[in-house]
């Protein structure tokens, strides 16, 4: 799923371009939009939904309309946050997400006017624009050239479109997370840093060589970059395969090479210090 944000100050246009943005995105996949929507709340207390909300359910939905006017499907949720928001969108298979807001996050940003204080820009447009075809066209490629972003639900729903699942007896999983505990020593963070495009040619002649070993059908690698906290994800490994006599060892020879292969640096940060791992070994 490609990510692209816009952010500006109040009634700068930023919906106009969203709106904008989804109907043309449209045209090459499915999409999915994130609102930055301010301190309202959008689960009243005085309503049905609040009521189960704020006697302490994590999650609730609610369920409008009936089939024969059609149904919008809202959910409300406790401690979540825009990578949680995302990573939602990107469980669901979407090939887009455009997210309104969030000026201060690391998203790439399409910015509206003179905003300050925003990191990661990849296109910059004055007030008061005028949303003509070409600029459009512009804004789409801007979006098209981002990196994806996977979940592994996501790699998985990939898997099953292909149409060698056919012939699939089995899908298996890697999901490499970062160790809390080693010993008597605490890492609370790790970085990566992929050496591009050297990095992606890697992972991509490790998942065509796999895929040419008898009864492997399909073979996924997403390794994730930037801070990644204890307890979360860095790698996806998902292959199809026709029996799962050949699915466990492509399994462990993927990450293996993975980790001999693929030119991407990390660094390990404890509770005494930080260093490169590679300047270790």
């Amino acid at each position: 799923m490609k990510v692209i944000s816009v952010v500006g100050y109040k009634k700068s246009g930023k919906t106009a371009l969203v709106s904008a943005l989804v109907r043309k995105l449209s045209e090459f996949g499915t999409v999915g939009t994130v609102k930055h929507m301010g301190e309202q709340r959008l689960n009243p207390a005085d309503t049905d939904t609040g009521r189960h909300f704020d006697a302490g359910a994590e999650v609730v939905i609610g369920i409008t309309g009936t089939g024969a006017t059609g149904t919008e499907l809202v959910s409300f949720s406790r401690d979540s946050d825009l990578e949680h928001a995302l990573d939602q969108l990107c469980d669901q298979g979407l090939d887009f997400a455009v997210v309104e807001g969030f000026k201060e996050s690391n998203l790439p940003k399409i910015v509206i006017g003179d905003l300050q204080g925003v990191s990661n820009i990849v296109f910059s447009l004055p007030n008061d624009i005028d949303m003509h075809e070409e600029l459009t066209a512009s804004l789409v490629g801007v979006a098209l050239a981002q990196p994806d972003r996977y979940t592994l639900e996501a790699l998985i729903k990939k898997v099953r479109k292909n149409p060698a699942i056919r012939k699939a007896g089995a899908i298996g999983t890697f999901t490499g997370i970062v160790r809390e505990l080693s010993g008597n020593e605490r890492t609370s963070k790790l970085e990566f840093e992929k050496y591009e495009p050297e990095a992606s040619k890697a992972l991509d002649l490790i998942r065509e060589e796999l895929k040419q070993k008898e009864g492997i059908l399909e073979v996924l690698i997403y390794h994730k970059t930037g801070i990644i906290k204890s307890g979360e994800d860095i790698v996806y490994i998902v292959i199809a395969s026709a029996h799962r006599t050949e699915l466990f060892p492509a399994l462990s020879e993927a990450i293996e090479r993975l980790k001999a292969e693929a030119p991407i640096w990390k660094k390990e940060f404890t509770e005494k210090e930080e260093f490169w791992v590679h300047d270790r070994e």
